[in-house]
């Protein structure tokens, strides 16, 4: 058997929220910072729950379950993924991160009828499902500072 070519596969970091797994692209992932409550700003989107200073750089903060549709408490041990995304950086809040995992590409589905912009296709790995998340998605209408 033929081994697949390496730009096919991608890493990806596992988090997860609730029960569930959820994944983004490693390439977009600027770090992982323990949880620190944001400062509450004004904003439209309900699940923004504010900024943080990162060395200096405001960041918008995301709460993923909340964008998901998830009800979750927020654990003890909660992070923040920092992200890029083509808007800028911005974090989102997690229970606890995993695992850094390298997934080929035919390990990756794309999910039916999903109707999000921001799930990108399903990782399955072993007898796991994972959801690969897509930064640029999750932070649609969202206006980033300059």
């Amino acid at each position: 058997m033929a081994t697949a070519s390496p730009e096919l596969a991608q890493q990806l970091v596992v988090f997860s929220l609730g029960d569930e797994e959820y994944a983004l692209p490693i390439t977009q992932v600027q770090e992982i910072i323990r949880y620190t409550e944001p400062r509450a700003v004004a904003s439209e989107a309900t699940w923004i729950r504010g900024v943080i200073s990162l060395r200096g750089k405001i960041v918008p903060v995301c709460d993923l379950g909340a964008r998901l549709g998830l009800n979750t408490e927020r654990a003890d041990n909660a992070k923040i993924v920092i992200v890029e995304t083509d808007g800028g950086t911005a974090g989102v809040i997690v229970d606890e991160v995993e695992e850094v995992l390298t997934v080929e590409a035919d390990q990756l589905d794309a999910v039916p009828a999903s109707g999000s912009g921001f799930i990108d296709a399903i990782a399955k790995i072993n007898d796991r499902l994972v959801i690969l998340l897509n930064p640029e998605g999750i932070f649609s209408g969202v206006e980033f500072a300059a």
